[in-house]
């Protein structure tokens, strides 16, 4: 019989009007509460403003994006403080932790050959090393394939926009599995999904890219529980908080498919539930170890080390889960 959680569905990567956004904390909450979110973890540039709390049925956990000018942004979550960019970058990540904190390093890998106006913002100081890594931004993706040479190309990108979706790139997973086999601990990645709803105003008819609804309908981090939440907004959070900081989440393209994955390690046995066949890739230590079609797979494994999954649906990224280790 397979195990029963309770799955907890949020969004991290969020930006208010308080930053670059333009939404206000009651309506991207509204958002969320009808894209099927439980949680939401707000992230604006270089602010700490907001007032967290339940809104809406929704819980709104603040964070940080630091945010230095050309590289290296950080999305530092569990402070207690604004902490200020720096062009030192080892001194803000240090400062996450002495606050307590932890932190991911944002969208490490953006391209560099990008047919728009978009500057890449990439993690240029691999020495540095963040405490994880957000592996998947789905604004980060959709940008780097984003051509704006015509008004042709700009509209088959806003209408037909999931189809520049592409996924993690190699880059990022290659450094991800590095830093894992380097560390005892695992290093845990997140997707995010950088959520601004952008007004363009400069059309006849004013446009809003990518409203917040939209934007959490897809990237979405699942936290796979064996209880409940429980109701008081301080537990909740911290619960979130620890089950990110460790890992405990699961990184999934809802637009792809509105599924619940099941992923866990017992019996020896890495066991994958799906509701639909998919390519499922069981890596170790940052080699394949495993391909299959299938939605109902037990995979024996052997070694305590670290394994993770990447599913593929009709050849689309689909669901990525963080490092899980055979006790």
């Amino acid at each position: 019989m397979a195990k029963q959680f309770f799955n907890y569905l949020g969004a991290i990567h969020i930006h208010t009007k308080l930053s670059d956004g333009t939404g206000d904390i009651n309506s991207i909450s509204k958002a969320a509460k009808k894209a099927g979110l439980h949680w939401i973890i707000i992230t604006d540039h270089n602010n700490f403003d907001i007032e967290e709390g339940f809104y809406n049925g929704v819980c709104v956990i603040k964070g940080e994006e630091i945010s230095p000018c050309t590289s290296n942004h950080y999305i530092a979550l569990g402070i207690k403080n604004l902490i200020n960019p720096s062009d030192d970058t080892q001194k803000f990540v240090d400062e996450v932790r002495s606050q307590g904190g932890f932190g991911f390093a944002a969208h490490p890998d953006e391209s560099d050959n990008r047919k728009n106006k978009a500057h890449p913002i990439k993690w240029t100081d691999k020495s540095v090393i963040p405490d994880g890594i957000e592996i998947w931004n789905w604004f980060s993706d959709w940008a780097d394939d984003y051509d704006e040479s015509n008004i042709f190309k700009i509209a088959y990108s806003y209408f037909f926009r999931h189809k520049l979706i592409q996924g993690p790139q190699k880059e990022t997973l290659k450094w991800w599995d590095e830093l894992n086999k380097k560390s005892e601990h695992i290093v845990p990645a997140i997707a995010g999904v950088d959520a601004h709803a952008l007004k363009i105003s400069k059309y006849i008819i004013p446009i809003k890219i990518f409203p917040y609804k939209n934007c959490f309908k897809t990237l979405t981090n699942i936290i796979p529980l064996e209880n409940k939440l429980p109701e008081d907004f301080e537990e909740q959070k911290k619960l979130i908080l620890s089950s990110i900081k460790n890992g405990n989440n699961i990184m999934i393209n809802r637009h792809i498919k509105k599924d619940i994955p099941l992923i866990y390690i017992e019996d020896k046995s890495i066991i994958i539930k799906l509701s639909t066949k998919a390519q499922i890739k069981i890596i170790q230590k940052g080699t394949p170890i495993n391909s299959e079609i299938n939605d109902n797979l037990k995979y024996p494994i052997q070694e305590k080390t670290k394994y993770r999954v990447e599913i593929y649906l009709k050849n689309q990224p689909w669901i990525f889960s963080n490092p899980i280790i055979l006790k």
